[in-house]
């Protein structure tokens, strides 16, 4: 069993950011964190960036890159905090405004709003932690003067190696000379996305992030432990390499399915790093703070996931070798058992022909009863739709209903899943789904006309 969050924040009061480092090495710069959990621990978290296949336009330490990487640390800090969740947050080796803190405070509270929910704490922004700031003289003076940024024009592009970042790079291939390929913790379906678009090796930025040990065995003893916003830390260390090689744009593939709770009526959020709320708060913080010009912007933040799937179906060079599931990644296979492939599936259901959908996972996953469970909340059948990064409620029954006509139409039986939502699911939409298109992004006004392209197509009949 747990520990108690109020006993945990009664033993240990105070948690550290006390330095981090940045070093370079012959193959590139290394990052390390130094926190600490008074009367508890301390943690040593690294991160490798591999440079020696780029050319740097601007200094890994100058004093800009510096204020970078403590906000990245800012950001890798709440996932130890967590263990212990002390009341009082000490910031040792950087300055924040009140804005800054504001923003720390709103990041932290609503990336951690399924952690919360799923220990059952009870809490609120304003009194889940305080932070205070108390850089050193030293510090400051090291800190004052900036360079400016060289900006080489590359477009910098996060690939995950699931549908998004796939559609996003086969979109962006018109501007080839000039994009990056930017992976954390690289995995095969991450390189051959790349591959895939048509770009070999040398069009990627690998970095390696590591967990310190510590927190694993804390968590073995029973500290808390559960989601935190992973995809803040993307934001801050894609924007700390995008300075390195003087890119003028970071393009995510977020959509805007991602902005919807998981539990209705709640800002519970599994994706809240990448809705829109964040990336607009990200995009405050980065003018405010760094002034270099570089644009954050979700490429795909005009669509929904069902309208992405239309699009991704017709580029068949990814669906061999795309891959979203989480309990597989590491061996780079579909695990055909999560929520996560079960949505996956489900949403590409109506655009890619059924038994080819069933070769690429493995499966016939809509046939598969022991997926009941995650099948309820995907299609909105119970109160809580799965802790993972899932599509609307509403565009998956949309996805569902035109399978069933498909299948309908052929004369063939419906699998169990489908079948189950044939007679048990609420109202599916009847307005076409695959028309919508949503105004609320920060793309901009040079790459409109590749959002058209794709609105265009999605919303044709075929």
């Amino acid at each position: 069993m747990g520990k108690d969050f109020l006993q945990l924040r009664s033993d240990y009061k105070t948690f550290s950011f006390d330095r981090y480092t940045i070093e370079k090495e012959e193959d590139g710069i290394r990052l390390t964190f130094f926190f600490s959990i008074d009367g508890l621990c301390t943690f040593q978290p690294q991160t490798k960036i591999k440079t020696d296949n780029l050319e740097l336009l601007n200094a890994f330490d100058s004093p800009l890159a510096r204020k970078i990487v403590f906000s990245l640390g800012m950001t890798e800090l709440v996932s130890y905090w967590k263990a212990a969740c002390p009341k009082q947050v000490l910031v040792k080796c950087g300055e924040l405004s009140k804005e800054d803190i504001a923003f720390f405070k709103h990041l932290y509270f609503r990336g951690l709003s399924e952690f919360f929910y799923l220990n059952q704490i009870e809490t609120t922004e304003a009194d889940f932690m305080e932070i205070t700031c108390e850089p050193t003289a030293e510090f400051l003076e090291e800190e004052r003067d900036n360079a400016p940024y060289h900006d080489g024009g590359l477009h910098l592009i996060p690939v995950g190696g699931g549908k998004d970042s796939c559609v996003t790079a086969e979109l962006f291939k018109r501007f080839k000379e000039k994009n990056l390929f930017f992976t954390v913790n690289d995995q095969k379906a991450r390189t051959d996305t790349v591959l895939a678009a048509g770009y070999d090796e040398s069009a990627m930025l690998r970095v390696y992030r590591t967990i310190d040990k510590q927190l694993l065995v804390l968590n073995k003893e029973g500290f808390l432990n559960g989601h935190t916003p992973f995809s803040a830390i993307v934001a801050f260390l894609s924007y700390y390499c995008a300075y390195l090689v003087g890119a003028k744009d970071i393009v995510l593939s977020n959509e805007s399915s991602a902005n919807e709770s998981n539990i209705a009526g709640t800002e519970i959020n599994h994706q809240y790093s990448k809705s829109y709320e964040f990336e607009c708060d990200f995009k405050a913080y980065t003018e405010r703070n760094f002034k270099t010009g570089i644009r954050y912007f979700s490429l795909l933040r005009a669509f929904s996931e069902l309208q992405i799937a239309k699009q991704f179906a017709g580029f068949p060079a990814y669906h061999d070798t795309f891959r979203s599931c989480n309990k597989g990644s590491k061996q780079n296979i579909w695990c055909a058992k999560c929520a996560k492939c079960l949505f996956v599936f489900s949403v590409l259901s109506p655009f890619i022909p059924y038994d080819r959908l069933c070769e690429i996972f493995g499966s016939d996953m809509l046939s598969d009863e022991s997926l009941l469970a995650d099948f309820d909340g995907l299609v909105g059948l119970s109160p809580v739709k799965p802790f993972d990064c899932v599509g609307t409620v509403s565009e998956i029954n949309y996805a569902l209903s035109l399978t069933a006509e498909q299948f309908r139409k052929a004369g063939k039986p419906l699998p169990l899943l489908l079948q189950h939502f044939v007679e048990k699911a609420p109202e599916v939409p009847k307005e076409n789904l695959l028309k919508e298109y949503n105004q609320t992004h920060n793309i901009p006004e040079e790459f409109l006309p590749i959002v058209e392209e794709m609105l265009s197509y999605v919303s044709e009949n075929r």
